[in-house]
């Protein structure tokens, strides 16, 4: 959205079956998206990885509105369903290849109905700088179609990662090839901070 933002991204579940919710926020704490993600790896080999997932989703949106004559700035909610398939095969520990689809549905009348989106991309992690530091490359090239409207697009994301340290450091560039999707730039790029920590759970 061209704005700084704050995310959370959990994961609940065991061997095959995990709830992923997401929540997004703006800087000043205001909501933005929640994603409840429910996922199942249909195969878990060690080449091999299949998974699929369906979540229902709340997008808000900040409006100006008019009410008995009265002119203010309120929250609309709206809702979203989707569903996905994640197929992966590793080359290597290090090197992997995947096919992603997600299908969206708009609940609310203006929102967009159908949303398709296919991406293919290639992992390369461990990239060693040191013993300390490593880099993850990971070079995509996706198709969008909202409604009746589409779009071929590339992306580039490449993280940096220190051993044994929580935050890690991501950055992201993404254009167009050719779209008919309107869009305020045809470059987009973002940086991002991220923490990630670890929690461990025993079954009663």
């Amino acid at each position: 959205m061209g704005k700084p933002a704050v995310l959370f991204d959990f994961v609940i579940g065991g061997d095959r079956l995990s709830f992923e919710p997401s929540f997004r926020f703006a800087m000043e704490g205001k909501p933005w998206s929640f994603l409840f993600w429910w996922r199942y790896k249909l195969i878990e080999s060690e080449k091999m990885h299949f998974t699929i997932g369906a979540h229902p989703a709340l997008s808000f949106r900040r409006m100006v509105v008019t009410k008995n004559g009265v002119t203010k700035e309120d929250m609309l909610l709206r809702r979203i369903l989707g569903a996905e398939l994640s197929p992966n095969y590793s080359f290597t520990k290090n090197i992997n290849v995947g096919l992603y689809y997600l299908y969206a549905y708009g609940i609310e009348s203006d929102l967009s109905k159908h949303t398709n989106f296919i991406n293919l991309r290639t992992t390369i992690s461990n990239i060693k700088l040191s013993d300390q530091y490593s880099l993850r490359f990971s070079p995509q090239f996706y198709y969008l179609n909202i409604d009746k409207k589409d779009g071929f697009y590339y992306n580039l994301i490449l993280s940096m990662n220190k051993k044994n340290f929580p935050l890690s450091v991501s950055a992201l560039a993404n254009r167009a090839f050719t779209t008919n999707i309107t869009t305020k730039k045809d470059l987009l790029w973002n940086v991002s901070l991220i923490y990630s920590f670890n929690g461990r759970f025993s079954k009663m």
